[in-house]
């Protein structure tokens, strides 16, 4: 048995208790007692924790690195900011179920936001295998995404299902979770799912039982706001819980829509709904540079969104129905395929090229094979705050897939050190007890993560200690991918894997499954 007494720290347990000394101990891989200083036995090996707080492992609630087991060099952009647990599957996007009809399609789909993945599978079962055997840095808390249910069933098709292909994606989301997944999630602004309606969701989530998860990147996030958190909490009362992903209200026409937001969530709360959300700490967004086309130009194979885009029609067709509505400066590029125009806003190619904003577009697009994401400055710094003020908000990343390289948006390597640099001690928007709550035990409870998001005997020892007077986000929209400052140490099930702010490896994460 290894045992080892953690020492000197300020300890925010995860409750939202205030601060206070003690020492912990731990032995093997779980948390045996938690005491004040100077009550355990002398003479067990100590780390010294002077002049750090020490909190659980933070639990990154919306995360998309569903492949990082299966890269080759470890993804390290969550452990170096202590997180030690990552719910992936967001908004629609789990690299399973493959349906071997429509397994071109999956593939070439997950190819506009994933670097290119060796399928060796098609059901969950086989996914974890695969996912099990490669290992994890950061424990692996799958979701079931309705986006990829959608394309086993249907392909890319503006197409309603009938019985047969309803029950078909039933099936498949009954054996991810008998497989060990923690939810359904959807991304209603990206195809196919922006196909799909309110109706299809709810017999999807049937599947669920009235005691399962509904995460959801809602409809609309800007002039129909309000009335997306109505349809969400319509199909997430079907499947029992309601999780709005990273909630915020886009574009300057919808700045100050967060306070109603907020009363209809908190309304819906009191009348028995069972509902949370989570934010990231930035006014910019990040997704595929395509989630800005209407519509009509997503159906189908990429082929077809390629001719579409490059026909006279389609152009003329864009520059009506967004050119006069988007900010093209607000739009920068931050990964493509061949990593050209990475770093440069959409007015800034069309400047360099002579041409309009829309065209600038399409060529982006048509030249990246639609294998682009973008980030986009859409949000106001007031609704984020208030957002973060709920006490049932959660802190998510919303990081993009690693392995893509470019320059993903900083959320990738910042967000939870910028929660606690700019938010707790620049700005006061939260205390520190409570961002280590909202980071911890809250997500914890609400996925149904066990053992985890306090510090309390019989708890996995997940845990980081970080320096609350130096703790920052580093990386910047340029150069993102600079580690974070002030998080020196991170332990997984009582080993060391961040020491000096330098991780040690291997890989000790593990795939959880829910609690009952």
């Amino acid at each position: 048995m290894t045992t080892e007494l953690l020492t000197g720290a300020l300890l925010a347990d995860g409750t939202g208790a205030p601060l206070r000394s003690a020492e912990i101990l731990i032995q093997d891989d779980r948390i045996t007692a938690v005491e004040h200083p100077g009550t355990l036995p002398a003479g067990t090996p100590q780390r010294d924790l002077t002049g750090l707080v020490l909190a659980p492992g933070f639990i990154d609630v919306h995360s998309h690195a569903d492949n990082a087991p299966l890269l080759t060099t470890d993804d390290t952009t969550k452990i170096l900011q202590g997180v030690t647990t990552e719910i992936v599957g967001n908004c629609g996007f789990s690299l399973a179920p493959r349906s071997t009809g429509n397994a071109d399609a999956l593939a070439t789909f997950l190819q506009r936001l994933f670097p290119p993945l060796d399928f060796t599978w098609t059901g969950f079962h086989d996914l974890f295998a695969a996912t099990d055997a490669s290992g994890y840095v950061t424990n692996y808390c799958p979701l079931i995404g309705h986006g990829t249910l959608r394309i086993a069933a249907l392909d890319m098709a503006d197409t309603a299902p009938d019985d047969d292909t309803l029950r078909t994606m039933r099936t498949a989301l009954e054996e991810g979770m008998t497989a060990g997944a923690f939810g359904l999630s959807s991304g209603l602004i990206y195809p196919p799912a922006v196909f799909s309606t309110t109706d299809e969701l709810t017999a999807v989530a049937e599947a669920l039982g009235g005691t399962g998860l509904y995460v959801t990147h809602m409809r609309n996030e800007g002039d129909a706001l309000l009335e997306s958190i109505d349809e969400a909490l319509l199909i997430g009362s079907t499947a029992g819980r309601t999780h709005l992903s990273h909630l915020k209200a886009t574009h300057p026409d919808n700045w100050g829509k967060m306070r109603p937001a907020l009363d209809k969530i908190h309304q819906a709360r009191d009348t028995g709904h069972d509902i949370v959300q989570d934010v990231y700490p930035y006014t910019a967004s990040s997704t595929m540079l395509t989630a800005v086309l209407p519509t009509n130009y997503l159906a189908g194979t990429t082929d077809e969104t390629l001719t579409r885009l490059r026909s006279r029609t389609g152009r003329d067709d864009l520059a009506t129905t967004i050119g006069d509505q988007t900010a093209w400066d607000r739009i920068l590029i931050a990964t493509t395929a061949s990593h050209r125009f990475e770093g440069r806003t959409i007015a800034e190619i069309a400047t360099t090229d002579g041409t309009e904003p829309v065209d600038a577009l399409i060529r982006v697009l048509v030249d990246e094979h639609l294998r682009v994401t973008m980030i986009n400055f859409s949000m106001h710094e007031d609704d984020l705050g208030l957002a973060m003020t709920d006490p049932q908000t959660m802190i998510g990343s919303d990081g993009l897939p690693p392995g893509t390289g470019g320059k993903p948006h900083p959320r990738l390597t910042g967000t939870f050190p910028r929660v606690l640099g700019r938010y707790v001690r620049e700005r006061g928007v939260l205390t520190l007890p409570e961002a280590i709550r909202r980071m911890t035990s809250l997500p914890a409870q609400c996925f149904r993560i066990p053992d985890r998001g306090v510090i309390a005997p019989g708890h996995v020892a997940d845990l980081v200690a970080f320096d609350a007077d130096t703790v920052i986000d580093v990386g910047d929209y340029q150069d993102p991918l600079r580690p974070p400052a002030g998080i020196p140490w991170v332990c997984q099930a009582g080993r060391t894997v961040v020491d000096n702010g330098e991780y040690l490896g291997p890989r000790t994460g593990i795939r959880l499954t829910p609690k009952p």
